[in-house]
């Protein structure tokens, strides 16, 4: 199996949690905080979105589809404090820019052989990564591990256990 397909493969896990995960929160379950000074999952998914189109450009520069105007800077360090909803996104405007940004990860990886996955990432991105591939891979583990924090809003507001 080469290393674009084991990547693609991989990515359905997280693809699949973060659905599950979203299909039954509303808008304003997205701003909840699992505990005091963390991060709600509003400024999360901004932030998912916008790392997997920043890392994957960094690596294979002008890769990735555009972001919607103004959608980064929503979803920098200086947002994340923010408990005003009007300052994020809706739920179907992430799941849009969700499938967006990961279609263009997929898109990537069809034109990537082993040869270019195994190159060296750039040096500032070694703590994502040694590779090209395991750059574009770390996309895997860095949804997941947020993905875990919503379970605790999800106990939180009684939502059903899904996996």
């Amino acid at each position: 199996m080469s290393i674009a397909k084991q990547i693609k493969e991989s990515l359905t896990l997280p693809t699949s949690v973060v659905q599950g995960y979203l299909a039954d929160l509303t808008d304003e379950d997205l701003m909840r905080r699992p505990v005091p000074n963390a991060n709600h999952i509003a400024w999360q998914l901004g932030h998912l979105i916008v790392a997997e189109h920043n890392l994957n450009n960094m690596v294979c520069p002008d890769s990735m589809p555009a972001l919607p105007e103004g959608f980064a800077e929503k979803h920098d360090k200086e947002t994340a404090d923010s408990d005003n909803a009007s300052d994020f996104c809706t739920k179907d405007e992430y799941l849009k820019a969700a499938a967006e940004q990961r279609a263009g990860t997929l898109a990537l990886l069809d034109t990537l052989g082993d040869e270019e996955l195994l190159k060296p990432g750039p040096d500032g991105l070694k703590q994502f990564g040694a590779t090209v591939g395991a750059v574009i891979g770390g996309q895997v583990t860095h949804w997941m591990m947020h993905a875990g924090q919503w379970v605790i809003v999800r106990r939180q507001l009684d939502k059903k256990a899904l996996f």
